[in-house]
């Protein structure tokens, strides 16, 4: 086998391209004021931006992530005062999460830093390319499933 070329690797592609848009998210997001946001923080706060108040299990599933991954990453959030959890008053063994007072008043200042990245990141990219893009993307979701 020959020397391969990384530019031909999908996955290094895509790894190369998610340091970029973190690295750029988190700059943003410290110019903007709002630096106690992390990009993993992005599912979550969108997921509870658009229904506050969801039972765990379903956020995690809303946000793509896995139960495992969801206690340490809500627990930095509360930590970081975007969100709390409380007990379903409805299942004892369920917990819902909700956005504070500053998890709802950063919405228009990190949707704004994200559009802004995103429109940096893909410069030059037509509508139509970036929808391709974005059906791939999710099909890629799919097929780890």
């Amino acid at each position: 086998m020959g020397l391969i070329n990384p530019t031909d690797c999908p996955y290094y592609l895509i790894s190369r391209t998610t340091l970029f848009g973190t690295s750029a998210l988190k700059r943003g997001f410290a110019e903007a004021d709002v630096g106690q946001v992390r990009p993993a923080y992005i599912g979550v706060l969108m997921s509870l931006w658009r229904e506050d108040g969801l039972k765990m299990i379903e956020l995690g599933r809303r946000a793509g992530l896995e139960p495992s991954t969801m206690t340490g990453l809500l627990d930095r959030m509360e930590r970081d005062g975007l969100l709390y959890r409380s007990a379903d008053p409805d299942d004892r063994r369920a917990l819902r999460v909700y956005l504070t007072e500053e998890g709802v008043r950063i919405q228009g200042t990190v949707l704004k830093v994200l559009d802004q990245i995103i429109a940096e990141i893909f410069n030059g990219i037509s509508e139509e390319d970036l929808d391709h893009l974005k059906g791939i993307l999710r099909r890629v979701l799919e097929n780890s499933r």
